[in-house]
């Protein structure tokens, strides 16, 4: 095999008297992921094995392992076997209720936080840890109310045979395998065709210590659907089960090669490795007698069962690399003596059996054999996490810029669903009683829309229907779309949700009006270019912020209370700088002021105050005399309200300081802005002065009117400070 740059540089960078100063089993770990990725697996598996010499294998150490092995087998697998036409696509209903893990019915449809919906079987058995689309952590069992009454309704044969399947995984969990193999049988004489029937009956043969008879389930499911990686996973587990640890290695990584986020295949490979190139287990070695007995019952396992391997290759004797001092290791495909854990889905522990005089081993390469790598790679698929395409199998299979190969046929799909049974009120929301519009599925299983899920949730954190809590889930606010809901909607009632669009863009146009309606906080002064803190608790006020960051005008008027006529009749408009959400849904929110305004028409909608307003804006002085006077008067007033804050306590000093900011700096033409000189506006922010007063103030139209009222203010202060 030729070498790569990587492996030939691989001594050079990672020479430790290079100045690198690593610890030496780090290092090593290095040195094996660099051999490992120029294809020099043999030297990568002897270094590792050096490395766990040394020390117990950090967590990241077999992850690399694992990684580059798998890296490996993408590598190798171009030009392998012979371009086959992609399959055709099945239909859309049918791919729409499939489950985006097992890829069979989507049977008690379960909902992730990220919004893409999984059966509750492969949640439950963990088949994945994250979403095949998003890379979330998949969390929570409970069905999807909506999405389970359309599957019954439109599927009704399809669900009978999950209640069976269900009945089998219990049966199972319960520890009864020969009561769930005698349902299995019966079941299968009623339906021969369900594949997923002969799967739970490979289970119960597994649980019946029948591992032949297992195995030959599961063969006669690849045999139809030769790229379903849960089978695989299946598959290898009994052969791990049956002692065959090294077969099992291999199909448990044929299952990551035809899917590489499958992480119940990572862990085992991770233990599997991490056994196998332990110190204990490369320095012992299997007595002759117990090697042999081992090999021909694993022989006549693989024979019976006509488990479709290839041959076993001849043992290769790795010879130590150069520089390290590593015992030379068999490496042989055929099975080891290894006792696994007892359960398909057991991650607790591996039961070590080292016995004296003899070898682990593990296949090299992987398994090295020109021909036997050419047989395996031709079946396996490449795998990334960038683009997906739905082939015939059911697979959300990735792509690499490269036509998928395979030749599978899909027979786990349901049919298409009966136009006569497509009914607007399945997918109604309880709340608005309209059309679903962003439909967030919460984790008791019930859906909404977005926007009435969260206005219930800013009156009490509990489900609007079966009032279970949703503290985590209003503390995450992880309102995801419910894609699968979403996409039955646009391609089976489009024209509504035309509609429903349209109603909802009339009614975010009247939200974003700065004119009319405009949503009224009733609190306190606010100012121009002033910074205006607020905590936000009310429901009222809390869907006020959301509508204005919804609506993109992230714009409110602030007025202060009126006893007589609710509010003032002059405020000044905030924009949201920032908004933090808190666990609770309490809310600290960042504004600035931006301009005055004079209330037109008071209103009111959903709880809080409206008003139909008009900018309020300075009368410019166009006398050049008046414009010198004004602006004497200006820098008097100026210097006065200097002299006073500088005069100021400390401690008030820097109080003003952090909730308001510096002082802004005297501006060369007063007149420049709609609403005069900002420092005005920063002063009565912070004079402790009545709020009538304040608010005569900034209704003001005339600059010359309010410097001299502030002139009065300061004189005022300034003669009580000097008492």
């Amino acid at each position: 095999m030729a070498s790569s740059p990587v492996a030939v540089n691989a001594e050079a960078a990672l020479d430790p008297a290079s100045g690198g100063g690593q610890p030496e089993q780090e290092w090593l770990l290095r040195r094996g992921e660099l051999l490992a990725l120029g294809n020099h697996l043999k030297g990568a598996l002897e270094t590792y094995s050096a490395a766990l010499r040394l020390a117990p294998p950090p967590p990241s150490g077999s992850r690399r392992l694992l990684g580059t092995l798998a890296d490996c087998l993408d590598g190798q697998k171009a030009g392998e076997g012979e371009e086959q036409p992609p399959p055709a696509p099945p239909s859309r209903a049918a791919e729409l209720f499939r489950c985006c893990g097992c890829f069979g019915f989507l049977d008690e449809p379960v909902t992730a936080s990220c919004g893409h919906t999984y059966c509750r079987r492969c949640l439950r058995e963990r088949l994945h840890a994250r979403c095949r689309h998003c890379g979330d952590p998949l969390r929570g069992t409970s069905v999807a109310v909506v999405l389970a009454h359309l599957g019954e309704k439109w599927f009704p044969a399809e669900c009978a045979r999950g209640r069976t399947w269900r009945r089998l995984g219990e049966l199972l969990r319960q520890g009864r395998p020969r009561v769930a193999r005698e349902s299995a049988d019966q079941a299968l004489r009623k339906d021969p065709s369900d594949l997923m029937l002969r799967i739970y009956r490979a289970e119960s043969y597994a649980g019946l210590q029948e591992f032949k008879s297992a195995l030959d389930e599961l063969n006669a499911v690849t045999a139809k659907m030769p790229n379903w990686p849960e089978v695989y996973f299946r598959r290898a587990t009994v052969l791990n089960n049956a002692g065959s640890v090294e077969d099992a290695l291999q199909v448990f990584l044929h299952c990551l090669s035809l899917d590489e986020g499958f992480i119940l295949a990572k862990l085992e490979v991770e233990k599997i490795l991490c056994n196998l190139l332990s110190p204990e287990n490369v320095n012992k070695g299997l007595k002759e007698s117990a090697l042999n007995s081992s090999y021909d019952r694993n022989k006549q396992l693989m024979h019976s069962s006509e488990f479709e391997m290839e041959e076993p290759c001849d043992c290769l004797q790795l010879t130590p690399v150069s520089d390290l001092e590593v015992p030379q290791v068999t490496l042989d495909t055929v099975g080891g003596n290894l006792q696994r854990a007892q359960s398909a889905h057991s991650l607790d522990s591996v039961e070590k059996d080292a016995k004296d005089d003899g070898l682990k081993r593990v296949s090299s390469e992987p398994f090295l054999s020109g021909q036997e790598k050419g047989a395996f790679l031709k079946r396996k698929l490449s795998f990334s996490e960038q683009d997906i395409t739905f082939c015939e199998d059911g697979r959300n299979k990735h792509k690499k810029g490269e036509t998928p190969k395979g030749n599978a046929t899909f027979s786990l799909s349901c049919g298409a669903v009966p136009e006569n049974l497509v009914d607007v009120a399945d997918f109604e929301c309880s709340l608005c009683l309209r059309l679903f519009f962003h439909p967030v599925t919460t984790p008791c299983g019930h859906t909404f829309c977005k926007t009435c899920l969260q206005r219930c949730l800013d009156h009490a954190p509990q489900c609007p229907l079966c009032k279970e809590s949703l503290k985590e889930f209003l503390a995450r606010r992880e309102y995801s779309t419910t894609q699968l809901l979403e996409e039955l909607i646009v391609k089976y009632l489009p024209t509504e949700l035309s509609e429903r669009k349209r109603i909802n863009d009339e009614e975010i146009a009247e939200l974003s009006s700065l004119t009319k309606s405009v949503p009224i906080f009733v609190c306190t002064m606010a100012y121009p270019t002033v910074p205006c803190p607020l905590h936000v608790f009310e429901p009222r006020y809390r869907l006020m912020i959301r509508r204005s960051i919804e609506t993109g005008t992230k714009q409110f008027g602030m007025c202060v209370h009126d006893p007589q006529n609710g509010f003032a009749d002059y405020g000044c408009m905030l924009y949201i700088r920032n908004l933090d959400y808190l666990p609770d849904g309490r809310s600290v929110v960042d504004t600035i002021g931006l301009k005055r305004f004079r209330v037109i028409q008071k209103g009111m909608k959903d709880g809080y105050c409206t008003a139909d307003i008009e900018d309020l804006e300075d009368i410019k002085i166009k006398d050049e005399g008046e414009m010198r006077k004004l602006q004497e008067l200006h820098n008097f007033v100026y210097n006065q309200a200097c002299s006073w804050f500088q005069s100021l306590r400390n401690k008030f000093h820097s109080q003003i300081l952090q909730h308001f900011g510096p002082m802004p700096e005297k501006e060369e033409n007063i007149q420049e802005t709609a609403n005069g000189p900002a420092w005005c506006w920063w002063l009565l922010a912070v004079l402790p002065v009545d709020p009538r007063y304040q608010l005569s103030v900034l209704s003001m139209r005339s600059l010359r009117e309010r410097l001299i009222k502030i002139q009065a203010i300061l004189t005022y202060f300034s003669r009580d400070q000097s008492k």
